[in-house]
Order: structure tokens, then C-alpha cells, then sequence
């Protein structure tokens, strides 16, 4: 049986986890930019690369999001195909894994 407080537990802290990454990129971003047009070129390749960081935060946060929704609904730890029990092991690596491994495979 999952243990569902410890899988919220740790759903919760990626969330606040990822909420202060997605926060310190906005505030680099929003950096002024040098007037050195060098640096100006060095500063745009930074900011794709922030980005790009901070996107893959926003689709985590909303992953994590449909977890904690999972679980508040009872469906948690359950494969959304084949409605057999996702292993704590896929849980631990992937907290809001919708699918078992089989199915994530197979999909």
C-alpha cells in the first residue's frame, strides 16, 4: 500500500522547491543587460538557457499539481491505463508518475 502523507510530503516539497527555482529565474531574467555588446550576446545565450529552465519547472509544477490532485481523489498510485498499483519504487523516482513502468513503456 502507498504511503500517501510520505508521497504528498515529498510532491510538496518538490513544489516549493520548484516554485523558488521558477521565482530566481524570473529575477534573473529580469536583469538589466550590459551595454558591452559581447556581454549583451553572452547575457541572450543565459537567458535561452533560463528559459529553457524555467519551462521544464512550469511543466513539473503542473505534473506535481495533477498528483496532488490524484491523490485528494484516491486514484494516486494507481495506473491511469491499466488501473493496476504503480510500485513505490516508480513513485519514489517519479512522484507524479499516472502510469507503471509496463504501461509508460508501452505508451
Amino acid at each position: 500500500m502507498t504511503d500517501l502523507p510520505r508521497f504528498k510530503k515529498l510532491i510538496t516539497d518538490r513544489l516549493q522547491e520548484l516554485d523558488a527555482r521558477v521565482h530566481e529565474v524570473d529575477h534573473e531574467l529580469a536583469e538589466p543587460k550590459s551595454a558591452d555588446l559581447n556581454e549583451q550576446a553572452i547575457d541572450l545565450e543565459d537567458d535561452e538557457v533560463l528559459e529553457s529552465l524555467g519551462a521544464a519547472a512550469q511543466k513539473e509544477i503542473g505534473l506535481l499539481r495533477l498528483a496532488l490532485k490524484r491523490i485528494a481523489d484516491g486514484s494516486y498510485g494507481i495506473c491511469a491505463s491499466c488501473e493496476e498499483p504503480i510500485s513505490d519504487a516508480r513513485l519514489e523516482a517519479v512522484p507524479y508518475a499516472p502510469l507503471c513502468k509496463r504501461c509508460a513503456k508501452a505508451g
